[in-house]
């Protein structure tokens, strides 16, 4: 009995050991990366669905695993990166440069670990209102119930720069933090009267407002707008075209920043360089994903860049003539 037992003993101990080896190095080569990327009904999601989708049909031999996650918009993901606890982050080229340089009220201390992977397309600061509201200018906004987004989004932060340049603050409006798709629910059913979408045009949240309700895009233009335009070097003006919602008869003119992909410093250069490379060479997936993502092209991913480069963003770009 004792010798049976020794002998089991060993097969099972010489199992082990042939086994364990294999078993570690396997998992020592899955990498898993997430990409943190805004709210569901924003356009950071569909983007960073998209990307996903390219790592799994172009990189499995590379058994990078790449998976989007939800989250609350730019500002939380910047601490995201800062934190560990994302691998790359979709946000704001302007919420991007406060992160870097420690913003105060804004950061507790500078994100020195967020790097910059690729410019993608304009995100435009839409201030959407029912027209039933009586609002036709940004001096209009006062004394109304406005959703300006949830906390921590690079949505409150364009908000309050917008409005200093009219010389008012949060506090000269009743300011609800919502969510996109409770700011979308609020405005159909009249609990306010006009909210603040930092978003790609054609955004799904704001088309949902405008089957239910008739709106209009405020514009936001003008000595006040020209004063921010040149005191804040990541805004530019941009229109809103006709007929980009239902009811939308005429342009918009309102305020654009630059959505953009980021990561941490300390993600591995290969990753990078080889997500950069299957996203570039599979564009035709990212345009299809949503019609704001075909604008995105490999020339502009430094259009509007506003932190050091990471290592294998910089290799991919070099490689592709985008950076000297």
């Amino acid at each position: 009995m004792l010798r049976k037992f020794l002998v089991t003993s060993m097969a099972l101990a010489l199992t082990l050991c042939f086994v364990a080896p294999q078993t570690s190095a396997e998992a020592a080569e899955r990498r898993f990366v997430s990409i943190a990327a805004g709210w569901v009904t924003g356009a950071y999601y569909p983007m960073a669905g998209a990307i996903s989708r390219i790592a799994f049909n172009n990189l499995k031999d590379e058994n990078i695993k790449v998976t989007a996650e939800s989250s609350g918009a730019s500002v939380a993901n910047a601490n995201l990166i800062a934190s560990g606890n994302t691998d790359f982050a979709i946000l704001q080229n302007d919420i991007a440069y406060h992160a870097y340089h420690g913003k105060k009220g804004m950061f507790e201390e500078p994100v020195k670990n967020l790097r910059g992977v690729a410019v993608l397309y304009p995100e435009h600061i839409q201030c959407i209102v029912r027209d039933d509201s009586g609002i036709e200018s940004m001096e209009d906004l006062k004394g109304k119930r406005v959703a300006v987004g949830p906390i921590g989004s690079g949505t409150t932060e364009n908000v309050k720069q917008i409005i200093s340049a009219w010389d008012m603050t949060l506090d000269d409006f009743k300011a609800e933090q919502l969510q996109a798709r409770q700011a979308s629910d609020y405005l159909k059913d009249g609990r306010i009267d006009a909210a603040f979408f930092t978003v790609a045009v054609g955004a799904a949240a704001i088309k949902d407002i405008a089957t239910v309700v008739d709106i209009e895009v405020l514009n936001i233009t003008g000595p006040n707008a020209q004063k921010l335009l040149e005191e804040v070097p990541f805004y530019t003006q941009q229109p809103v075209p006709a007929g980009s919602y239902p009811s939308q008869d005429e342009d918009a003119q309102t305020i654009s920043v630059m959505a953009m992909l980021s990561a941490r410093a300390d993600l591995d250069q290969d990753i990078v360089y080889k997500l950069m490379k299957a996203m570039y060479e599979n564009i035709d997936k990212i345009h299809s994903a949503h019609a704001k993502f075909k604008n995105v092209s490999v020339d502009k991913a430094m259009d509007g860049m506003t932190i050091p480069l990471h290592p294998g963003a910089e290799k991919y770009l070099k490689e592709v003539g985008v950076v000297d």
